[in-house]
This record gives structure tokens, C-alpha cells and sequence, in this order.
């Protein structure tokens, strides 16, 4: 069967999360964007473990049940640590196939941190160390290096990171298959990178708020179980998985180099030009995703390898709207028509890539369904994100957004 799941996400347990994190929050969003299968995020914090045994039922597929919704066992773990004088700061998701296997993890992780203080915990081990404990436990168990590039706490970051999976996880690389691209980069940047053509190209959300689920997702269309996702990112095989939601990568809040307090931003080209110091205070810019891409690149853009997994750039609904009508996205009228629509219209994901548009004009004013036509079509200008901040579409120009402002007032 075909569906659309979101692996990265935390509970209300991990910092800096909204308390709205709770299962029964997760599973209506997770309705309202179209997700059939959500990750638990942080099964290593006790409180959150013994909530999700007690409240999820198991039907033997490896997936558990909660309010119509499957969840996968997934936490994320932080190691900082030194390797070849240089400090390392690596996040990494682990996925488990049963609550046996995600309590032993538990066990032998609460040797070396206390899981209490915080839903992503903290650890001192090398990252091998850490797919030692993962692999022991059971060959089902799967470590996926997060958000690659990210300049912080990633695989490949710029500033702690590694330039390759097998430097990073030294044995234990034969058995890492799958890797989260985050936000600020796409299959595409990554298909530069001829290393990666190994490893299945996963999307999630890392949600720290409900209404963020299903920013980014995976598609499949195979059985609604453990094994079958597994199997699927295992054979990368494009029959079964799909394909990737992304964001924009402009959008992701490191993918230009700069300064966020300096309000300096730079592409790959200008950094070099200006040798890597910003303009304004001469400090040392913040390396973006995409200058990092081009570090260890070995392909040319634009190239595309065999088996490659499809990818389709969004925008998230909540986002169109606001944009049409000029107001934020908290704001109480956006989030009406948010609502409205999705009444009327089923999730989020079917009218964003799925229903046509013709349809879609018969419940969705005319505004919102040419945003979304536009963004079908790649049709946006983006002002790119660097340095933490996050980067700003324009699918409207000034004049359309001043006229549907005014048509909101009425």
C-alpha cells in the first residue's frame, strides 16, 4: 500500500519542543498532514518510554498503533567526542523493531548519561561505540546519520563533522544504508557526492512542534511494517520507495554561508571571494550546506545516478496561505484557513502533490489553489537561509498579496 511516513521527530520530553509533543496531538496533525507512519522520537527518556508501552499496541509488524496512526521506535541520540585531536558532534537516529530491542538499548545507554534529563541525550562515546550498542541489541535495529550536512551536529557538519561515513563509523559502515538529508539540502545536492550512491536518501520533519510533522517525508508503497520500510531503504528500490517530500533546500536554515547577526549572506562563490570572513565584522563566516556540498563533491551539479529515489520540493501548505493573504503563520486567520481547507479537502500531502487542481478549486480559494499550482511547478523565489536563520519564499508577488490582504479584511 502506498503512504507517507515521518521517521524524525521529538517528543515533548526533548528541549527546546513544544509540550503539544504528546501522542494524542502527533497522531491528529499527523492525520491532518497525511502521515500513516510517525516515529516515537526519544523512546531513550523514561517517562516517554513508559507512556508509549502503555498507550501503543502492538500487532506484530514492527509498527505500533495509536488513534489510527502507526509509529515507528525511533529516538535521537547527540555523541560528542574527540577523534584525531579534532571534537566531533554527530547526531544520530536509532530505529528499533520492538520494545524488547528499544529497552536493552535503554539499559546499556543509561550506563553512560542520564536519559532523564533530556529527550535527545547526550554522550560522551564515539559514534562507533554507538552502533556497536545499536547493532548488538539486534541486526534489526537501524542507526541513520541526521541532517548530514548541517554545519552543527551532523555526519558531514563543517564545523565537527567527518567527510566520510566510513571515518566516522569506521566497521560499523557496512551496515549504515540510510541517511537524513535535512532541510537545507536535497537528493540532488547529495547525488554530487558519488560516496552517497550506496545509501537510501531519507526526509523527515525533526519536528519539534505538531504543526511542523510532514515538512519533509517518505513515500512508500510497500508493506505497513517494520520490515517493510527497512527492506525497501535497503534495496534503495524506487518500486517501493518512492519518493522524498523535501522543502526548498533555500529555505533550510543553514544552506548560504554568513553572519546572522551581521545580516550577511553569501553564496559558495562570494565566500571565496571574500575568503571566508564576513564583511562586516571579519570574522569567520558560518559555512553553509551547500559550500560544504561543494567541499566534497566529485560530480558536476546536476548529475543524477542510476536507482536514484524521486524527490518532490514543497512548500508547506500553512506557508501558501499565509503568503497569499500577507499575515504570519500563526495568526489566527491563517490558521482558520488552514483548517477549513482541510475539512474540505482531506490532508495536507494530497493537496499539496496528489489532487488535481481542478478539484481542488471547488472547496480552496482561487489564490491558495494558484499557490499551490506555482509551487508544483518550481515556480518560487527564494531568499536563502544561512547562519540559523531560516530562508523566505515569495510565491506572490507585492501587488497579489495586497489585493487578497485587503480581500481578508471583508
Amino acid at each position: 500500500m502506498k503512504f507517507a511516513a515521518d521517521l524524525h521527530l521529538h517528543s515533548k520530553y526533548s528541549r527546546a519542543t513544544s509540550k503539544d509533543m504528546g501522542l494524542e496531538s502527533i497522531c491528529q496533525w499527523a492525520k491532518w498532514k497525511g502521515l500513516s507512519v510517525v516515529g516515537t522520537g526519544d523512546f531513550t527518556h523514561p517517562l516517554w518510554f513508559s507512556e508509549l508501552k502503555k498507550k501503543l499496541k502492538d500487532d506484530g509488524s514492527g509498527l505500533f498503533g495509536y488513534n489510527g496512526i502507526k509509529y515507528m521506535l525511533t529516538t535521537e541520540v547527540c555523541n560528542i567526542f574527540h577523534d584525531k585531536d579534532k571534537l566531533r558532534k554527530i547526531h544520530t537516529m536509532i530505529f528499533a523493531p520492538s520494545f524488547e530491542a528499544a529497552a536493552k538499548i535503554n539499559k546499556e545507554l543509561g550506563r553512560f548519561a542520564d536519559l532523564m534529563s533530556d529527550g535527545r541525550p547526550i554522550f560522551s562515546l564515539h559514534a562507533k561505540k554507538m552502533a556497536e550498542i545499536a547493532f548488538s541489541v539486534s541486526n534489526e535495529c537501524v542507526l541513520v546519520p541526521c541532517h548530514i550536512w548541517t554545519p552543527h551536529f551532523s555526519l558531514f557538519g563543517s564545523n565537527n563533522g567527518f567527510d566520510s561515513i566510513g571515518e566516522c563509523f569506521g566497521e560499523y559502515c557496512r551496515n549504515i544504508f540510510a541517511a537524513e538529508t535535512g532541510l537545507s539540502s536535497d537528493p540532488a545536492m547529495n547525488w554530487r557526492v558519488s560516496a552517497l550512491d550506496r545509501i537510501a536518501l531519507i526526509s523527515n520533519s525533526d519536528a519539534h512542534s505538531p504543526s511542523k510533522l510532514g515538512r519533509e517525508a517518505n513515500v512508500f508503497d510497500t508493506d505497513l511494517s517494520y520490515k517493510g520500510i527497512i527492506s525497501a531503504l535497503k534495496a534503495k528500490d524506487p518500486k517501493r520507495f518512492l519518493y522524498t517530500v523535501e522543502f526548498f533546500p533555500e529555505e533550510g536554515k543553514y544552506h548560504y554561508d554568513g553572519h546572522r547577526n551581521c545580516k550577511v549572506c553569501l553564496s559558495p562563490k562570494d565566500t571565496r571571494k571574500k575568503k571566508k570572513k564576513c564583511p562586516q565584522c571579519g570574522k569567520q563566516l558560518t559555512p553553509g550546506v551547500l559550500s560544504r556540498v561543494e567541499e566534497l563533491a566529485d560530480r558536476e551539479e546536476g548529475f543524477k545516478p542510476e536507482r536514484s529515489i524521486p524527490f518532490k520540493n514543497l512548500v508547506p501548505l500553512i506557508e501558501i496561505i499565509a503568503e497569499a493573504y500577507d499575515k504570519g503563520t500563526d495568526t489566527a486567520y491563517v490558521r482558520n484557513e488552514y483548517i477549513k481547507a482541510l475539512s474540505s479537502g482531506g490532508s495536507e500531502l494530497d493537496m499539496l502533490v496528489d489532487r488535481p487542481l481542478e478539484e481542488l478549486a471547488t472547496f480552496i480559494p482561487p489564490i491558495i489553489v494558484e499557490g499551490i499550482k506555482r509551487v508544483r511547478e518550481g515556480k518560487v523565489a527564494i531568499s536563502p537561509g544561512y547562519d540559523g536563520q531560516y530562508g523566505e519564499i515569495k510565491i506572490f508577488n507585492a501587488k497579489e498579496r495586497s489585493a487578497q490582504k485587503q480581500i481578508s479584511l471583508f
